[in-house]
């Protein structure tokens, strides 16, 4: 241990702990811009310099070992005098215009500047314009870049991309895409870590919020809505409401005050997708009984596929040819959904709210338009474009009362709740084909939890009908390169592997809200699995509405219908190969 006195208060702490975890172990908050826990801890931004004394230079906290005897001032006359003269530089080439910034409210730099009583500027701005293909899902503006670097070191050592690097030298030193491309060149999964990792708004999510308003003011149009598992774990935090205390239910009244005329659950299309990607399981590896070979690979998070058709192209015929429960969604929405209501679905406009920013890429895919109706989700707007836009309606989340999904899209279980949390899908997917396979139930619905965790890679075997299947969990695309890497060299075997593009699943996705200085993925998944405890029926193949679909319209899993709507073909469409 090592002991120290930082402000007066002594502090012991392990050999090797920097100073700003020292000081916050005694409370004391060091205010920070381009630190990141495990990731980056370069020192960069110099917001986080502190006085030792004896030392004539003041140090950077975040790469500070401590030591024994160090005596710590973190707010005296010359760190105060120093950090506003570095915040200042910062503000210098940063577009200050933070009336019109996405992040205004929730900006790391507007925040210290504020706590630093920056209310004049000393050095003059000087900030560099970027051209940007804004049809593109993610964007970046680089007047607001602060080279923080953040953005690289989440892509490069968490999501293994490499999209982000540093161009130009000196004072002219700035981030762009790597090896000079342009974006859509680049092998982007659009998972947004780097959005949510940015302390500024240098990263943003393509703002969608002005076609949905179209719509919802268009009187010829009927306005579907679908919100995804993830969603309801994180939906209010940014609003600033206890999410223990909104509910699903609120959050469906939340949505029919914006003006939806039908609010659906794609826990839904999440129990489809089961029915569908479960028996082709069944199909592809359960009924041929042989050693397991190359896996079947889940195909439910686009940032994956994008990942996978990228870095691995010879390996996308291993994918399950199901789309996405969002796609499921919209195809039965516009076909069995509309003959139900006698609505006609090329008047029928589909939204998706997701955590996610490469739903809005896959909803554009070709081949993602099987109604004949144009696309079958029309726009999909991230969690937070949708509490932008109950902000912009003022809608009073606190006062709402609880209001049920419409029916029947409405209807779901809590394997389809749980979707939204690394190891959902594949725990959600057992469960049924236990039950096909074996004519019975489980001894419990939980019998397949040994997949869930928030460890990068997780493997476990379970019998099924005197066969051991072996499955493979990974969330996060640095997992998932170490996984496929195992798999292709023979050093690792599986029958099933589930893959999520975002750390935690889509529960730390790309589009949920952002909660600087911390990774909220595992309690918002946890909320998740809290609800599938608490859910009548815990079985995809249990949920009445899904039984009623096939009963009436689809007729089983993998029938002619059910391709025709429900299943994709990968090669449609191609990826910069790296």
């Amino acid at each position: 241990m090592v002991n120290l006195t930082i402000d007066t208060l002594p502090a012991a702490v392990p050999d090797g702990t920097s100073l700003l975890q020292a000081a916050r172990g005694v409370g004391i908050e060091i205010p920070t811009l381009c630190y990141l826990e495990g990731i980056n801890r370069i020192g960069a931004c110099r917001v986080c310099v502190v006085e030792v004394e004896g030392l004539d230079r003041l140090v950077a906290a975040c790469n500070t070992p401590a030591e024994n005897g160090m005596k710590i001032l973190t707010n005296s006359p010359r760190v105060r005098r120093c950090r506003k003269v570095n915040v200042d530089l910062l503000l210098s080439r940063h577009d200050c215009q933070c009336v019109v910034c996405v992040r205004s409210g929730s900006c790391g730099l507007q925040d210290l500047a504020n706590d630093l009583g920056l209310y004049e500027r000393v050095y003059k701005n000087e900030t560099i314009r970027n051209e940007w293909d804004k049809t593109f899902p993610l964007h970046r503006n680089m007047s607001k870049c602060i080279q923080c670097m953040r953005c690289i070191q989440v892509c490069d050592n968490i999501q293994n991309l490499h999209v982000w690097d540093l161009i130009n030298f000196g004072s002219h030193i700035d981030v762009d895409v790597s090896r000079n491309m342009r974006i859509h060149e680049s092998p982007c999964s659009l998972c947004g870590q780097c959005i949510t990792h940015c302390p500024v708004g240098a990263l943003t999510a393509r703002d969608d919020t002005e076609r949905v308003y179209a719509a919802l003011a268009d009187p010829g149009i009927t306005t579907v809505v679908q919100v995804a598992p993830a969603v309801r774990s994180a939906w209010a935090e940014s609003l600033g409401l206890d999410m223990d205390k909104t509910s699903p239910g609120k959050m469906a009244a939340a949505l029919r005050r914006i003006g939806f005329d039908y609010v659906f659950d794609t826990d839904f299309g999440a129990d489809v997708t089961i029915m569908e990607e479960g028996m082709e399981f069944i199909e592809r590896v359960i009924k041929t009984n042989e050693p397991a070979g190359l896996p079947m690979f889940t195909s439910c998070c686009p940032g994956w596929v994008r990942f996978l058709k990228s870095r691995y192209p010879d390996m996308v015929e291993c994918l399950s040819s199901a789309k996405s429960p969002q796609q499921i969604f919209g195809a039965v929405a516009k076909t069995w959904f509309a003959g139900l209501r006698k609505i006609d679905p090329a008047k029928m406009f589909v939204v998706s709210v997701m955590p996610c920013v490469a739903k809005k890429h896959e909803c554009a895919l070709p081949g993602m338009d099987s109604t004949g109706a144009g696309s079958d989700v029309d726009v999909v707007l991230t969690t937070r474009e949708f509490t932008r836009m109950l902000r912009s309606d003022h809608v009073n989340v606190k006062d709402l009362p609880d209001e049920p999904f419409d029916m029947p899209l409405g209807d779901a279980s809590g394997a389809g709740v749980i979707f939204g949390a690394t190891g959902g899908v594949m725990e959600a997917a057992l469960r049924t084909v236990y039950c096909v396979v074996t004519g019975k139930k489980p001894p419990t619905a939980d019998a397949f939890r040994k997949v869930r965790g928030m460890e990068g890679w997780k493997s476990a075997e379970f019998d099924i009908e005197g066969r051991a299947v072996r499955v493979a969990v990974a969330s996060g695309l640095g997992n998932a390169t170490a996984l496929v890497e195992a798999i292709r060299k023979g050093e690792a075997q599986y029958d099933f592997v589930e893959v999520m593009a975002c750390p935690g699943g889509c529960a730390g996705g790309g589009g949920q809200p952002i909660a600087p200085g911390r990774e909220p993925a595992m309690e918002r998944g946890e909320r998740l699995f809290n609800l599938d405890a608490q859910a009548p029926v815990r079985y995809s193949h249990e949920n009445a509405a899904v039984i009623r679909l096939y009963g009436e319209y689809l007729e089983k899993p993998l029938s002619h219908r059910a391709h025709e709507l429900l299943h994709y073909d990968h090669h449609t469409w191609t990826m910069p190969h790296r």
